[in-house]
């Protein structure tokens, strides 16, 4: 069973998760919140696999509060999806750094939804298309924060070309593409692609592109 932490200032959209979550005999609710502070007052007495946070809130933001569950647990659960307007919300990357899993957005149908709170669950990375179009605008700027140079370092592991593929993976490009840009196959592109995430301890493509904002590493476009 997996278990769930609802947080969002809004009762309604609350009550709309609540009932698509529970719909699904693999999950359960088993927490709301309003707002962070009383989130992390939960989570010091109620065992949650997921949180569903969203990132503006009244008090302490998203961020923040995903910042402050990482300090205050550090094994692998709560797992943290954070739900938001990408094209509205300017901490998304912040929220990444911070410690989020995974970006949903406020539209996603329920499938959507509950698929990614399962791969959330599982250890997974969940980035919806919108959310990495939001990333790679975020990447291509100034960063917001300093890189994490734990992370960082992972990435120095990184071959010149492998280097150079993830950085056109974080600008959004599919292998066919970065193989016409870099005059190579798109098998190459993957072959590539998969050393650079084993590398880094990515699990997936989703997950290579959260690292490499983490670790600082900036798009080309």
């Amino acid at each position: 069973m997996i278990t769930v932490m609802l947080v969002d200032d809004q009762e309604m959209i609350r009550t709309g998760l609540k009932v698509i979550v529970d719909a699904h005999p693999d999950m359960d609710v088993v927490a709301e919140a309003a707002d962070g502070m009383s989130a992390l007052m939960q989570l010091r007495r109620v065992d949650v696999d997921v949180v569903l946070l969203d990132l503006n809130m009244p008090g302490i933001d998203g961020v923040e509060t995903t910042r402050r569950i990482r300090t205050e647990h550090d094994g692998p659960r709560p797992r943290i999806l954070v739900l938001t307007t990408f094209d509205q919300d300017e901490n998304v990357l912040a929220a990444l750094r911070a410690g989020a899993d995974g970006f949903l957005g406020k539209g996603a149908g329920p499938a959507e939804l509950t698929d990614g709170i399962r791969r959330t669950a599982q250890g997974g990375r969940v980035l919806s298309q919108n959310a990495i179009e939001a990333v790679v605008g975020h990447v291509t700027s100034p960063p917001i924060e300093p890189a994490d140079p734990e992370v960082a370092e992972r990435f120095s592991e990184l071959t010149p070309r492998e280097l150079e593929i993830v950085e056109q993976i974080a600008d959004g490009l599919s292998n066919a593409e970065i193989g016409r840009i870099m005059f190579i196959s798109p098998y190459t592109v993957k072959t590539h692609a998969n050393r650079a995430m084993v590398k880094v301890g990515a699990r997936d493509r989703a997950q290579l592109v959260s690292l490499a904002v983490r670790a600082g590493i900036r798009g080309t476009r």
